[in-house]
């Protein structure tokens, strides 16, 4: 099996945290250092995942991982550590189109929780309808494989806008960069938000001229998208501080401050381990969302700009209204 430089790079990362795969390494990770700016009261958390006991939610019988239990009162435990009241709820690949998972943190959550569904591509009204009565107000998409075409990607994108028709939902897709800028045309004339999960894709050491980012920053600078400033341990390869992505978070700040989002990506799953079966146990990354928190906080040093990304914008495209 040939790596691509993402499974290298999570590897990589994952060995010189010492990820081992014995089960007292399986728990989800919580910080371990103190944060030390002041948070905005009713910070969100923007991209997290939740995984239950696989004999309640039994996950996805083609998925590529298998990842150890993350409850939503573990969850509850690292927002209390970081000083977060709120959280968007994602569905994570493993459990494919199954959102019973995200469904039952949100009811555990609530009201402080929102979420985001793979949605079945024959769901009808019926099956939307429930998923928005558990909280779901966005649909994911998973375009980062490397097989996938752009072609493929637009009708994606198509279908789904046809199935959230008359909807106050948005698309959230994870994708890389190029595939980023074959749907600028759609995205631009989107009738709903759209947003890109973990910087689109963007790698910290090729900068802000590399390939996609540009259109990346066109589509946020029109209002049409939002992008998640997380997961910059995927994106980099210079752990622990990652500096590389400082210039990305100032070109997305530059293009518009109303369209940025903060999440974690707790608890850091890995997809990628060589010689695993996809029925196999994969630890989580060892990361310290304390530290990540931290990080944030020096690239986005103004406070009130800190708050309009944790507080405001997750506010409107979410629609929090809890105090």
């Amino acid at each position: 099996m040939i790596l691509s430089r993402r499974q290298v790079l999570i590897s990589s990362l994952a060995c010189a945290a010492g990820l081992r795969s014995s089960p007292g390494d399986a728990a989800a990770p919580q910080p371990t250092t103190p944060v030390n700016f002041q948070v905005p009261l009713c910070a969100c958390d923007s991209h997290v995942h939740v995984f239950g006991d696989p004999r309640r939610f039994p996950f996805a019988p083609k998925r590529t991982y298998t990842p150890p239990p993350a409850s939503a009162s573990e969850l509850a435990g690292l927002h209390a550590k970081l000083g977060i009241q709120r959280a968007v709820i994602v569905t994570a690949s493993a459990y494919g189109t199954d959102n019973a998972a995200t469904l039952a943190a949100v009811r555990e959550r609530s009201p402080h929780a929102r979420a985001v569904a793979v949605v079945n591509e024959n769901a009808g009204t019926s099956e939307l309808d429930r998923l928005e009565s558990g909280g779901i107000c966005g649909a994911r998409l998973f375009m980062a494989d490397t097989t996938q075409s752009a072609d493929g990607a637009k009708r994606r994108f198509e279908r789904t806008l046809r199935q959230l028709d008359g909807r106050q939902w948005h698309i959230q897709i994870f994708t890389t960069l190029p595939i980023i800028a074959a749907l600028q045309d759609l995205v631009l004339a989107s009738p709903v938000p759209v947003v890109f999960d973990h910087f689109g894709g963007a790698r910290g050491e090729l900068g802000v001229q590399q390939r996609g980012f540009e259109e990346l920053l066109t589509m946020v600078s029109s209002g049409h998208a939002y992008v998640k400033l997380s997961g910059a341990y995927r994106l980099s390869r210079r752990p622990p501080d990652f500096p590389d992505m400082a210039p990305l978070v100032q070109a997305l700040v530059a293009a518009n401050r109303d369209r940025l989002l903060w999440g974690t990506d707790w608890p850091h799953t890995n997809g990628t381990l060589p010689g695993k079966k996809p029925t196999d146990l994969f630890p989580f990354i060892p990361i310290d969302d304390a530290h990540l928190f931290n990080l944030f906080a020096g690239w986005v040093a103004d406070s009130r700009l800190r708050k309009h990304i944790l507080v405001d914008n997750p506010s409107r495209l979410y629609g929090f209204t809890d105090a």
